[in-house]
């Protein structure tokens, strides 16, 4: 099972936007010689490159050539061709994520926003319909009042979906607040997961400055997940709600022992001093019992493999996008679990993702 798929949105995404966005929602433009093909989304500077983004397959050498939108590879929005992908990889499921709608998390305007993550599970939903055990989609919320994220909770539940997305910057507070109590209480009663994605917010897509080459803001991409695990542990979150289970999607997973340790040293030193909230038990004993990550092709995983808690790390393809597996996922996942057990190999590539999002 792969916990981390997407799906790669054509226009067709939006067009059930309300009215009143219909004339600036996210559109397909024209191919250009340097960015190929892109969606450009009304309100942001940013365009995104889906040509550059889902191109699975695609030798790293080559990432740099334009790709036009009749070379995206059809499989990124066509569920019978993802099917097919899954059966030449031999993949059961995949857990479904936006590519565009991880832009749009940083669009300032919030009821546009809104507008848009709606039409997108629309979409996604019929997406799913063609396999739903095979395809399994995860939510968009905008969560603008703790009243509303509790109603897009239980709307996804009725839609199929097999958790729910939230944005890496929150809309109102921030994710440590009571405020958000009925929100996660919502999640654990109807068993959807919180599912937080890599460049979802502003400190994991360039809204801090790097210093060096470009390039070192492809490895900090992982911040702004950490940042919220940190928030949400040492603020008491799982305290108040043990049983709500918080996904950190495609960070990686080999450096979750050294962070554990971090949280525990500053909490064992500094607890008597600094603010803190009323957490009861040692940092690290939430960070391996409340959340989950997942990965692709992260090696560390391996020298590891003591350190961690392996019920809570799921293997991923990333498919269509060309950070991930494909088309050598069993070659990797052979690489990566070299040193696991059978029982420890299948709970990483199948187990865990099963149990977590309800796959018979």
């Amino acid at each position: 099972i792969s916990a981390d798929s997407h799906i790669a949105e054509t226009e067709d995404c939006w067009s059930s936007i309300e009215s009143k966005y219909q004339d600036t929602r996210p559109r397909k433009a024209y191919a250009d010689e340097a960015l190929g093909a892109f969606i450009e989304i009304p309100g942001m500077d940013m365009k995104v490159p889906m040509g550059s983004l889902c191109r699975a397959g695609v030798p790293p050498e080559k990432w740099g050539e334009p790709v036009d939108w009749d070379d995206i590879h059809p499989a990124g929005y066509d569920p019978k061709a993802r099917l097919a992908i899954q059966d030449e990889e031999g993949v059961t499921a995949e857990v479904i994520y936006p590519s565009v709608g991880m832009a749009i998390c940083l669009h300032p305007d919030l009821d546009y926003k809104k507008a848009c993550f709606d039409a997108y599970n629309r979409w996604l939903a019929e997406f799913c319909e063609t396999s739903p055990n095979r395809l399994l989609g995860i939510a968009q919320m905008a969560c603008r009042t703790p009243d509303e994220g509790v109603k897009e909770i239980e709307e996804a539940k009725a839609m199929g979906f097999r958790g729910v997305m939230l944005c890496g910057d929150p809309h109102f507070e921030d994710y440590d607040s009571p405020a958000y109590d009925p929100v996660w209480e919502a999640s654990i009663g109807l068993d959807m997961p919180i599912n937080f994605h890599i460049l979802t917010s502003r400190d994991s897509m360039g809204g801090v400055q790097v210093r060096g080459p470009k390039m070192i803001q492809q490895i900090v991409t992982i911040r702004g997940n950490q940042n919220i695990v940190m928030m949400m542990v040492l603020s008491g979150v799982f305290d108040r709600h043990p049983d709500l289970k918080v996904i950190m999607v495609e960070n990686d997973a080999g450096w979750i022992p050294h962070f554990a340790f971090r949280l525990d040293h500053a909490w064992e030193r500094h607890r008597w001093w600094m603010e803190v909230g009323a957490i009861q038990r040692k940092p690290s004993e939430y960070v391996h019992e409340n959340i989950y990550a997942t990965f692709q092709d992260d090696y560390s995983v391996q020298h590891v493999i003591g350190a961690v808690n392996l019920e809570r790390i799921m293997w991923a393809t990333d498919f269509p996008h060309g950070d991930g597996t494909y088309p050598d996922s069993r070659r990797i996942i052979d690489e990566i679990t070299e040193d696991m057990t059978d029982a420890q190999i299948q709970s990483v590539v199948h187990d865990n993702a099963a149990r977590l999002y309800g796959i018979a």
